[in-house]
């Protein structure tokens, strides 16, 4: 893996690269922005230039980072009534469980985990629409308490340390079990609670040394442009219309992995 990490590409190789990868981190950044699955755009072209898998994911999601703060200031007046959720617990919880699962990623292999992710993403996608479009007598059914809510927030936030294709959609869709509607709301708080698991995971990453720095960096301002952008052109649509493209992204985004893996 060091040897990965340390040879760098030649200078016209090196620039074809960091056009195609700045074009994916604004893709992603907005991806994120609106309902999740930017790594889907990331992580492919981190491989293609050449990185590890697990250094292609730890560089995505350094990449990726910085663009989730963009769109929660974004969203920000959106956020202010959020008291659907214990917001300071689901914060901790990220924070925790992002960590726990970046140390898992260092310290086991990915390929069982890595065969579980597509039938991950159809559940979220899923649960998301009977979420927002099933009866309501149906939604309380499925809802879940504090505690419950807590409990299914940690085990997302391991995954999103882990690897975290998809996170949006499991966030999303775990947002609506804890009761909420506002997509615009919803979007603000994942892209916070993902900015948290994600600043853990990345901590144990740069210890790790797991990073290809080269070819992240060009790739931050592009997924915060993409992100920003996004966020306040999503506010313009009618949240229906939103919903109806979370959903569609979910479909996509698992027959994706379904058909080529991760």
């Amino acid at each position: 893996m060091a040897a990965s990490l340390s040879r760098k590409p030649s200078r016209p190789q090196h620039v074809i690269t960091v056009i195609i990868l700045t074009a994916a981190a604004f893709l992603g950044g907005a991806l994120n922005s609106l309902a999740g699955g930017g790594s889907l755009v990331t992580f492919p072209a981190l491989l293609l230039a050449g990185l590890n898998p697990i250094a292609a994911n730890a560089s995505s999601v350094v990449a990726l980072f910085p663009a989730t703060f963009t769109s929660v200031w974004a969203y920000r007046r959106n956020m202010v009534d959020v008291k659907e959720v214990n917001v300071i617990g689901l914060a901790v919880t990220s924070l925790v469980g992002g960590l726990a699962g970046a140390l898992l990623l260092l310290s086991t292999p990915t390929a069982v985990f890595a065969a579980l992710v597509p039938w991950l993403v159809l559940f979220s996608t899923v649960i998301f629409a009977v979420g927002n479009f099933a009866p309501l007598e149906l939604i309380r059914r499925l809802a879940l308490g504090p505690r419950g809510a807590l409990a299914v927030h940690f085990v997302i936030s391991v995954y999103g340390g882990y690897f975290g294709g998809g996170i949006g959609f499991l966030m999303l869709a775990a947002l609506t079990l804890f009761g909420m509607r506002d997509i615009n709301a919803m979007n603000g708080l994942k892209m916070a609670l993902v900015g948290i698991m994600t600043a853990a995971s990345i901590a144990a990453f740069i210890v790790a040394g797991v990073i290809r720095w080269w070819d992240v960096l060009p790739m931050i301002p592009a997924a915060m442009l993409g992100g920003y952008l996004a966020a306040h052109a999503a506010q313009r649509f009618d949240q229906r219309l939103i919903k109806g493209l979370v959903i569609l992204l979910g479909t996509i985004v698992t027959v994706y992995f379904f058909w080529r893996g991760v």
